[in-house]
């Protein structure tokens, strides 16, 4: 069957259909066999739950084709504030898509990645945010590395960090991505530019395949991330943990999960995060299309909302909409 067919099988009642939704991290592309733009987002969005707004994270997606290779990612800023219009108009119902963008630029460029940060500025003045440069590295050949094909201690390259400087000195947010093992490079990476804010991705990459196991991944992961609890700068996407790359193989179950099956077996690095960093640097993330490869967009918002069924309406709040809508600055947009 095909894959929209096998998602189908689960369907659930909407948890909270009203409870306004900062989506702050999905992707946009048209590849080969594989398409998510605007249609299928929405198509998503609007499956039960009210996501009101959202950001778009960086996919390599619609590259420049010709000019300075520097700036070819700047094209995939135009293609998303071309979407960003698009929705913007209404038309498409009243979800503002990517109100937020965050691209790619090559911080191993140093003072070199300046000009790359203002050609994205000026081609979304609006709704460009920051970047990702994700670094995601392990010696298995079982684990694929990040697709900016990063090398073994990139950030803590000294290239690297001096084009993060940048970031600070032009009030840019960083999106971190890489795998759990190299958490303690960020967290020297984050404690050394204390004027930047960082959104950590996924938790930071739990992996739990080839040489790693969940079970052993999560004890580990835990020793290493209470470490950026003082680290006021670092806020933290709670989500894209059902990545294939996860390993807990929902994607090869005859029916994908529930929301209940899900949030039995990954409630705890929500509520670990949640109870270490606060809800007021937390926020909820869908990470799709990617982690639609294990389960529908409505079962996974329905999952976020049965894990904070006990939390305040101040906590619930800010991990749905108030923390992604701060820190990304959504709501100044028009």
């Amino acid at each position: 069957m095909d894959h929209q067919t096998w998602l189908a099988q689960v369907t659930e009642d909407i948890v909270e259909p009203d409870r306004p939704i900062c989506d702050p991290h999905h992707h946009l592309w048209d590849h080969p066999g594989s398409r998510y733009l605007l249609d299928e987002l929405i198509n998503d969005t609007g499956s039960g739950h009210n996501v009101t707004s959202t950001v778009f994270v960086e996919c390599n997606s619609m590259y420049r084709r010709s000019g300075k290779l520097s700036l070819a990612p700047v094209g995939e800023t135009e293609f998303v504030q071309g979407i960003a219009a698009m929705s913007n108009s209404g038309q498409y119902g009243p979800t503002r898509v990517a109100a937020g963008i965050v691209s790619f630029a090559d911080l191993t460029l140093g003072e070199g990645v300046r000009p790359v940060l203002e050609a994205h500025v000026a081609a979304s003045v609006n709704r460009f945010r920051g970047i990702r440069h994700a670094a995601g590295w392990d010696e298995s050949p079982d684990i694929r590395n990040s697709h900016t094909n990063p090398f073994e201690g990139l950030m803590m390259d000294d290239n690297f960090r001096q084009g993060f400087s940048i970031l600070g000195e032009m009030s840019l947010t960083f999106d971190a991505w890489f795998y759990h093992h190299q958490l303690s490079e960020f967290a020297d990476l984050a404690r050394s530019f204390p004027e930047v804010t960082i959104i950590l991705d996924h938790f930071g990459g739990p992996l739990g395949i080839g040489p790693y196991q969940p079970e052993s991944t999560y004890t580990e992961w835990v020793e290493r991330i209470e470490a950026l609890q003082p680290l006021e700068n670092v806020h933290f996407k709670l989500g894209g943990i059902n990545m294939k790359v996860n390993g807990f193989n929902w994607h090869k179950r005859a029916m994908p999960p529930t929301s209940d099956e899900l949030a039995e077996k990954t409630a705890r690095y929500y509520e670990t995060c949640i109870d270490l960093f606060g809800a007021n640097r937390c926020m909820f993330e869908s990470n799709f299309p990617v982690d639609k490869d294990s389960c529908s967009y409505a079962v996974l918002w329905n999952t976020f909302k049965k894990i904070t069924a006990g939390r305040t309406e101040d906590e619930k709040a800010a991990l749905f909409h108030n923390t992604a809508a701060r820190v990304y600055s959504i709501e100044s947009v028009e």
